[in-house]
């Protein structure tokens, strides 16, 4: 029996060579499994977390009072991070960080520290998404899972992509996108497709998991999408190049300013107490608490109706001190009000409706801050429709090309320049490229 058992990963290896079919076979049963166990447990870790956090928001909503405790809530996180996180506290670009180095491990803590961080950070009041939450749920326990089964390193690399395809694909209920998601988000330019089948298995059965436990995503519409003309698609491209620029001030001014409040505090609680403080002078001083939490009341407003011309960029200036001070979550949802917003405000001034241009915004500035335009295309037809796949596309596109080098994931590579005039060294990444411009520009 051991004989057997030594000969026969050599056999069916030369199996393999000789019939393409054997090995694809065995790849796809071993990945249904895997990336199935994947989706089960990152699935029911996403339900968790979206009914969590209903009840996080609906809490905050009833009791006012709870924004005042968002200095200790913040702080509170961030001590037990220092103590406790180690490298958790890098977030997604761990996860990316790890594929790039050839599927290292990603800690299981992750998983309940970002789950508690992120409740804790919408319990009192932070501006802050729900992907980032997702994305490392599923990479905490997708990397679980390849230390228990003792996966090889190229392994390890696919069950963490399938980790971030299930969260992303679970959370938002776009188990296409999710799978694109997983793939494209690794390096600009690039998409690995060997990890095609294993990720959408994962993104597929999270998404179908989570639907099991009872949660139900929001939907929205972009109304009618007006005929095909040259003028009107003149119009989208025009908008386009500003959510390009929105997603690139957004990813900016958030990198700044946890730059800036990493210099100022040294202390991780200290910096997130004074962050809190900070926002809940903000809300006092502009007067409003539209812009706390997801966003999810703006971006149902902005489907409506025109919203207000500076709206995108209050929720851009709240969401980015939220996590620039350390708070736990994610971008993506506040994304989507942002676009939205802005989108919104545009339509009156291009002539166009207000929630087609709406929804444009929505997937176009998330597209040009992720750099994942296929995804976001993907996104925006599971969300939206086909009939406005040709506009939904135009913006995808040109934001991602206007968002330049820069995103919100600092681990992402680039894997082919968005400008050929622009020189970019061999597996540079976005935190290269901007350390390697400070330099440039003297410090």
């Amino acid at each position: 029996m051991r004989r057997f058992a030594v000969r026969w990963p050599s056999q069916l290896r030369g199996f393999s060579e000789r019939w393409i079919h054997i090995g694809i076979i065995g790849f796809v049963f071993k990945w249904a499994l895997l990336g199935g166990l994947v989706g089960l447990l990152t699935g029911s870790a996403s339900a968790l977390f979206l009914n969590a956090l209903e009840w996080a928001t609906d809490t905050r909503m009833t009791h006012p009072w709870l924004l005042w405790l968002l200095p200790v809530g913040g702080a509170l996180v961030s001590y037990l991070y220092a103590k406790l996180g180690k490298d958790s506290a890098k977030g997604n670009n761990l996860i990316l960080e790890r594929i790039h180095e050839g599927g290292g491990n990603v800690p299981l803590r992750m998983a309940p520290m970002v789950l508690f961080g992120t409740i804790v950070t919408h319990l009192f009041g932070g501006s802050a998404g729900r992907e980032g939450t997702a994305v490392q749920m599923g990479g905490s326990l997708s990397g679980w899972i390849g230390s228990v089964m003792r996966l090889g390193p190229a392994d390890r690399k696919i069950i963490l992509m399938c980790g971030i395809s299930s969260g992303f694909g679970s959370v938002f209920g776009t188990p296409l996108a999710g799978t694109l998601f997983g793939l494209e988000v690794l390096a600009i330019g690039l998409i690995r497709y060997e990890a095609l089948v294993p990720c959408f298995i994962a993104s597929l059965v999270g998404d179908r998991v989570t639907a099991a436990w009872g949660v139900r995503h929001l939907t929205y519409s972009m109304g009618a999408v007006p005929g095909f003309s040259t003028a009107l698609l003149l119009k989208i491209a025009l908008a386009s190049v500003m959510f390009g620029l929105c997603a690139l001030l957004f990813s900016e001014l958030t990198h700044w300013l946890k730059a800036v409040f990493s210099r100022t505090f040294r202390h991780p609680a200290v910096k997130s107490f004074c962050g809190g403080l900070l926002l809940i002078g903000m809300v006092y001083l502009f007067g409003t608490r539209d812009y706390l939490g997801l966003g999810i009341p703006l971006i149902q407003q902005s489907f409506q109706e025109s919203a207000a011309p500076f709206a995108f960029l209050l929720k851009t200036l709240f969401t980015s001190v939220t996590l620039g001070a350390g708070f736990q979550g994610g971008e993506v949802t506040p994304l989507f009000a942002i676009g939205s917003s802005l989108g919104s405000a545009m339509a009156p001034y291009l002539h166009v409706p207000v929630p087609f241009l709406a929804a444009i915004g929505f997937i176009a500035v998330f597209s040009g801050a992720t750099n994942t335009p296929i995804a976001c295309f993907v996104m925006g037809m599971e969300l939206f429709g086909s009939e406005g796949a040709l506009y939904v596309f135009v913006g995808c596109a040109i934001s991602f090309l206007f968002s330049g080098h820069t995103g919100i994931y600092t681990a992402q590579r680039i894997g082919v320049s968005k400008n050929r005039a622009a020189a970019v060294a061999d597996n540079a990444t976005l935190a290269t490229l901007r350390d390697r411009k400070k330099e440039k520009d003297g410090g």
